[in-house]
């Protein structure tokens, strides 16, 4: 493969690049735990892992782990306890809703709500939308923005829209334009980057068609926010939603920002203590947002863990993070376009910066078997299956599955490199190990490494198969 050029800048961002040596190897950005941890290899060797798998899980930050060990010690209860930890635990709790909500350019008067995830924040805005209003989705979107709205029992008598995407980004914009004109709607809600191809449509253009018809815009930043950032007052979108642990902040906390009426109004997420200003018997209070739509316990450490990872983001030199990403996804695709049989998938031939997230198939290999022998001869983590995207898995031909490699902050040159090769191995000479299904998994037969060497889990070897979960998922 050709190495990168250094250069000093990015033609279409003007951002400065990430730290290359003469060679053009590009370093990570940031620190992440884990980056040195060995795994072993099916013929007996350790090999430092090589993380692909991004768009999954993101690793966590190293000043992410570290802040959660800072604050463990002052963790306790929040907003209603008078001890001392209460009160700070409460300060660092609202404090972090405050940084989320500034990470992407909330407006005054927008709410952040602390939720568990992407697909948790899309659940709780679809129960808020007006009742018997029209909602209209893409083809295209993760099943996390593609079920809440389909559910067949909607009490909100909600009636959803599914427009099928067209050949290009310029086509699709137009069949939006045309389909908000036909019909009224209250809410658009669209992919910021597609988990399976890292395209998407440019959120200002789809929020400004929808506006002009009178619809709301929720922006899925599952992918988008990790990898560009994200501006709620520039982009004019109405609502985002993203997950702390495709951020660096795996601790099982994630956010909906957004305008404050429905949230305000709408039906309560959970009902419990913390949502209510009063309850009797025959009735109940409602707090506004965000308390509303938070009742329970909250997850303190979670929350604290995504506003560190949203300020060690907004740190980054301007532009970093996007240089960093476009020159391991343009050294990543050409690559792959390098081994024979491998095709990289593509939504739109006019899509204009993709996200660090490749999806590609190798022609007559299965997708799962191909994983499998990444991961056990050469140590490298991808993500086989439709990806919770079973429409567009259709669509671009892969109804059986593809693979997905995706990159991050924490991911060096070498990775991408390691993984071109292997697959140039695999293509050229096929796997050394035999391979079977079992249990709906692609494994090495007769496998004897154990899952986890460490801390006495050895015995979690007989349930290694299990890992890999739904084959098709």
């Amino acid at each position: 493969m050709t190495a990168l050029a250094e250069t000093t800048s990015c033609p279409t961002t003007g951002a400065t690049t990430p730290t290359t040596t003469p060679a053009g190897a590009v370093e990570p950005l940031l620190p992440v735990v884990g980056a040195s941890t060995t795994v072993p290899l099916v013929d007996g060797t350790q090999r430092v892992y090589a993380n692909l798998d991004y768009a999954a899980s993101a690793p966590a930050l190293q000043a992410v782990a570290d802040r959660v060990a800072e604050v463990l010690p002052l963790y306790a209860s929040v907003h209603r306890g008078a001890g001392y930890l209460s009160q700070v635990s409460t300060a660092l709790y609202e404090s972090a809703r405050q940084t989320i909500a500034r990470f992407v350019d909330a407006r005054e008067d927008d709410v952040a709500i602390i939720t568990r995830n992407t697909t948790d924040s899309l659940n709780l805005l679809a129960g808020v939308v007006p009742a018997g209003e029209r909602v209209l989705v893409l083809d295209l979107e993760h099943h996390a923005n593609l079920l809440p709205w389909l559910r067949s029992s909607d009490p909100q008598g909600r009636r959803t829209t599914i427009l099928p995407i067209a050949e290009t980004v310029a086509a699709t914009l137009e069949s939006l334009r045309t389909e908000l004109a036909a019909r009224p709607y209250a809410l658009v809600t669209v992919s910021g980057a597609s988990n399976v191809t890292g395209e998407a449509l440019p959120v200002e253009q789809v929020v400004e068609i929808a506006h002009a018809a009178g619809a709301r815009v929720a922006v899925d930043g599952a992918q988008l926010v990790p990898h560009r950032g994200f501006s709620l007052a520039r982009s004019g979108a109405d609502y985002v939603v993203f997950s702390g642990h495709k951020i660096y902040a795996p601790f099982g906390a994630g956010a909906l920002v957004g305008r404050r009426d429905w949230l305000d109004t709408g039906t309560p997420y959970l009902a419990g203590g913390g949502a209510v200003r009063d309850v009797r018997t025959d009735r109940t209070v409602w707090q506004p947002a965000p308390a509303r739509h938070e009742a329970g316990s909250p997850n303190v450490i979670g929350a604290i863990a995504l506003a560190q990872a949203c300020d060690a983001l907004a740190a980054l030199p301007d532009g970093a993070l996007v240089a960093h990403e476009q020159a391991l996804r343009s050294r990543l695709v050409a690559g792959l376009e390098q081994v024979p049989g491998v095709r990289v998938a593509s939504i739109w031939p006019d899509s204009a910066e993709p996200v660090g997230v490749v999806t590609f198939t190798v022609e007559g290999h299965d997708p799962g078997l191909v994983a499998a022998y990444l991961a056990a001869e050469h140590g490298i983590g991808v993500r086989d299956g439709r990806f919770c995207a079973h429409p567009l898995l259709t669509r671009l031909g892969a109804s059986n599955g593809a693979i997905r490699a995706s990159v991050g902050v924490g991911t060096p040159s070498e990775a991408v490199d390691r993984l071109v090769a292997a697959l140039h191995a695999y293509v050229t000479d096929g796997p050394r190990s035999r391979y079977a299904i079992e249990d709906g998994c692609w494994a090495v037969v007769d496998d004897t490494r154990p899952l986890l060497a460490v801390h006495g889990l050895d015995h979690l070897a007989a349930t290694a198969a299990a890992a890999c979960g739904p084959a098709l998922d």
